[in-house]
């Protein structure tokens, strides 16, 4: 079983930074694909970055330049690099893990409020 904790999240004024983590319990033997997913109030869950095992990583257009997504040697920490934060980017941040074989695990988010 996969365990996911984000953790990083806090009140940031508007074009501050934040760093987010996220840890995953396990030792994955074929490297998962990783990704970090934006809940903005009353809105649907949407991708923010996506670190494929091939070590691609795609980002969404609304975060492309301001947004970092690294992931340590082991595969076992993903982090969020968020620079020029901005209003719309307040809200739950979940990091999702996907193994080879589909399964899908997600962490219990971490709150990231932006004061304009």
């Amino acid at each position: 079983q996969v365990q996911l904790v984000e953790s990083g999240g806090r009140l940031v004024q508007a074009g501050g930074s934040l760093r987010l983590s996220c840890r995953a319990s396990g030792t994955f033997f074929v490297k998962p694909d990783l990704g970090w997913y934006h809940q903005a109030p009353g809105r649907q869950r949407e991708l923010v970055a996506r670190r494929f095992p091939s070590g691609t990583t795609d980002y969404a257009a609304t975060v492309e330049g301001r947004f970092t997504m690294s992931v340590d040697n082991t595969w076992n920490t993903a982090y969020l690099q968020m620079n020029n934060l901005k209003p719309d980017d307040a809200g739950i941040y979940y990091c999702k893990l996907t193994t080879s074989e589909r399964r899908e695990y997600w962490g219990q988010g971490t709150q990231v409020n932006v004061s304009s």
